[in-house]
Parts: C-alpha cells; structure tokens; sequence
C-alpha cells in the first residue's frame, strides 16, 4: 500500500520565512549550482536554530508511539530469516527496508512534523 507525501508549500507573506530565505540566498552565484534550493535553505535554518534536532526526536518518539518502529524491526527479522543471517548485509537490508520504512510511516505523524516545520518557519 502505497501513502501519497503531501509537498511543503512555503508561505509568501513579505515578513514570511520565504523572505527570509531570499535574503539568504541573494549572493548572486556563479551559477545556479552556488545557489541554495529553498529545501536547503529551510532545512539550514533549522540546523542554525537546533530546531531539527527538536524535531527528529519528535519523530522518533512518534514512530515509536504508533508502532511503526516495531512493525519494522519485525520486516527487518523476517527479511534476515528468509535470507539467512549470513547472507545479507546491513546496507542490503537498509537498501530494501528504507522504501518500506518511507511509505508506511503514519500520515498523521507526517501531518504533525510538517505542521511544526510550517509553525517553526512562519514564527
């Protein structure tokens, strides 16, 4: 079953964070490639004010709360017992786990962590 990944928009009020970032990123590059994508000119605010942090233990703690992380830690056993301990290594299982990790994850745990990033960002 596959769970659709609704996109972050970013507001665009004069005194919004997409200001913010524009003030951020007008360094005039070289090329488009010197240039911050708004996804990475988020994701350093976040860094800068320790917010992500804030918000990853946020996740974890949710993941754990709804069952997601014991539902994985439950695919991740099956899959090792259906190919032997020996023959699977640790990035292969991460390689095949991740997708399925992505796509189960709760909409309503989604739905909070970008309802704090879109608070974070308007604050």
């Amino acid at each position: 079953q596959r769970r659709r990944v609704t996109r972050f928009k970013a507001p665009t009020s004069p005194g919004s964070s997409t200001a913010w970032l524009n003030r951020q990123m007008d360094t005039t590059p070289s090329n488009d490639k010197d240039q911050l994508s708004l996804q990475d000119g988020i994701n350093l605010k976040l860094v800068q004010s320790g917010e992500r942090e804030r918000l990853k233990q946020l996740l974890r703690e949710r993941l754990v709360e709804c069952g997601w992380r014991d539902e994985l830690k439950e695919q991740c056993k099956r899959i090792v017992k259906e190919r032997g301990f020996e023959n699977i290594t640790t990035d292969e299982l991460a390689d095949e786990i991740t997708p399925v990790g992505r796509a189960t994850v709760p909409d309503a745990v989604k739905a909070e962590i970008m309802f704090s990033i879109r608070k974070f960002l308007d604050a």
